[in-house]
């Protein structure tokens, strides 16, 4: 596994380091002692799968806040997303701060994303499908999301947005929550 990091702490981009033959290649996707050495929670708790049949669909921001924050590692397995993640930790430097990477089938790429980050991806292919390990389980009342759209984080989506739930359409604007309404 090849661990790249980003200009914000925690957050990193993993390819694989495939260990090709006549076969084709084998690789690691996971391993917990690689995570422990480079700082990261090994922990899951859950895994999750999410298909989307068209091109453009948006999924987030979610996170989760204690005593149920989450860790995630995303990885494409068929078609191509636009991933992008926030930083909602109040004390970083790095506050509101966000990045996105294109994870898709043919790059293998993942990114693991650490506790108190705002995740949602687009989907750039129809029939995408993409895979999270989770290292805390799905708790509700512990649930918070951003608008995709919110003018405070500047997100420049590749697409148009073709598909949305309605929960996601309306997260509330950040600047609400900044002030408390």
């Amino acid at each position: 596994m090849i661990f790249s990091s980003t200009h914000i702490a925690g957050v990193f981009i993993i390819d694989l380091e495939e260990k090709p033959d006549h076969r084709g290649f084998f690789a690691r996707t996971f391993c917990g002692d690689e995570f422990i050495r480079h700082g990261l929670k090994p922990t899951v708790s859950q895994c999750n799968l999410s298909f989307n049949h068209k091109k453009g669909t948006l999924r987030g921001m979610h996170y989760q806040i204690a005593p149920a924050t989450e860790t995630k590692l995303v990885r494409c397995t068929q078609g191509a997303i636009y991933d992008v993640i926030i930083d909602m930790r109040p004390e970083s430097p790095t506050y509101l701060s966000h990045i996105g990477v294109e994870l898709s089938a043919e790059n293998r790429r993942a990114l693991y994303v650490p506790e108190m980050f705002a995740h949602g991806y687009q989907t750039l292919t129809d029939n995408a499908e993409v895979v999270y390990q989770v290292g805390e389980f799905y708790t509700p009342g512990y649930e918070r999301g951003l608008r995709f759209d919110d003018p405070l984080l500047d997100i420049s989506w590749p697409l148009a947005v073709t598909e949305i739930s309605e929960k996601d359409r309306n997260w509330p604007l950040l600047e609400s929550i900044l002030i408390g309404v």
